[in-house]
């Protein structure tokens, strides 16, 4: 007689769950996107250069094509402010924009201005245009960097760079715009 055992009660081994996928870092998901969409642009290319071949081109005279006078020239700047304080400002600050700025003298060997030089030249010989564009752009300091600023030139010197001071300018013009100067 076949020897029979007794069963016993054995538990199966838990299953393993399977891994989550790992997820791709930024730099793998990147280099899969840049290589389909390499594929892609020269596949695109290629159906460029297929659909294109049977167009014939032919080199195009610009003399044809330009009407205008070439020689002529920047255009002048659209004056945006109609208060004339406002408007000495704006030029002001394209002029320290287009020029460059400068601390410690009104101009530099290369030509650049202080906020004070810009107001100046811009002010063509018109001193009350000039003191009110000034006054204008003390109070605008003021404003930002309080009262202890003494003046337009030592605040403009104060600086490294000219981000700032011609910061200041800009908002100048558009508070004498907001004011009607």
């Amino acid at each position: 007689m076949p020897q029979t055992h007794p069963v016993i009660d054995q538990a199966a081994p838990p299953l393993a769950a399977p891994a989550p996928p790992t997820e791709l870092s930024l730099e793998e998901r990147l280099t899969r996107i840049n290589t389909v969409m390499t594929a892609r642009l020269d596949e695109a290319a290629v159906a460029y250069e297929v659909n294109t071949a049977h167009i014939d081109n032919e080199p195009v005279d610009l003399a044809d094509v330009v009407t205008g006078p070439v020689d002529s020239g920047p255009a002048p700047l659209p004056e945006p402010y109609p208060t004339p304080v406002a408007a000495l400002l704006r030029r002001a600050h394209h002029r320290l924009v287009t020029g460059g700025w400068c601390k410690d003298v009104l101009v530099d060997e290369e030509g650049a201005r202080c906020m004070l030089g810009a107001i100046r030249a811009e002010a063509g010989g018109d001193n009350v245009l000039e003191a009110s564009a000034i006054a204008m752009l003390l109070d605008t300091i003021r404003r930002r960097f309080g009262d202890q600023v003494d003046s337009v030139p030592s605040f403009n010197d104060a600086f490294a760079t000219g981000r700032t001071p011609l910061r200041m300018v800009d908002q100048a013009a558009h508070l004498a715009d907001a004011r009607g100067l």
